[in-house]
């Protein structure tokens, strides 16, 4: 009876080493850092097109100084990503921690999704350098 206890208890430590360990590897697993993201400079961009170019693409849902769809426009180079007062910004956004710099601006542009998984905006821009023209405008409404 005594031999029996003894193998009993040995399993279950042996077992209870085996889930430790998987515990281990899978919390290493889970707790490994997101690879860093690529900020790309825009090339440089002509705020005249850029101002066209808003009127196509970004008057629809935007406006420079009142909230539509989207939130305004004006100061929007250097603010903190979701943080406009007066809009109502998805949680994935308000908490993204982004600030609107060229670089953050040309991700947006390009991949809205990518650079904030569950965010609201639909939109994209295709050409690189209509998002650098457009982020020399954005820069010209402080």
């Amino acid at each position: 009876m005594a031999m029996q206890f003894t193998m009993t208890l040995s399993r279950r430590l042996v077992t209870s080493a085996q889930v430790i360990a998987s515990s281990t590897i899978a919390i290493g697993v889970l707790a490994q850092p997101a690879p860093a993201r690529e900020w790309l400079n825009p090339p440089p961009g002509d705020a005249q097109i850029g101002s066209s170019l808003y009127q196509q693409h970004c008057t629809a849902c935007h406006a420079i100084d009142s909230n539509k769809i989207g939130p305004a426009h004006r100061g929007v180079m250097g603010r903190r990503v979701g943080s406009l007062a007066g809009y109502k910004y998805s949680a994935e956004l308000a908490a993204s921690r982004l600030r609107w710099t060229p670089q953050t601006l040309n991700k947006w542009l390009a991949d809205s999704e990518e650079l904030v998984t569950g965010q609201r905006m639909g939109f994209l821009i295709e050409s690189e350098q209509e998002r650098a023209d457009l982020i020399a405008y954005l820069a010209t409404l402080k």
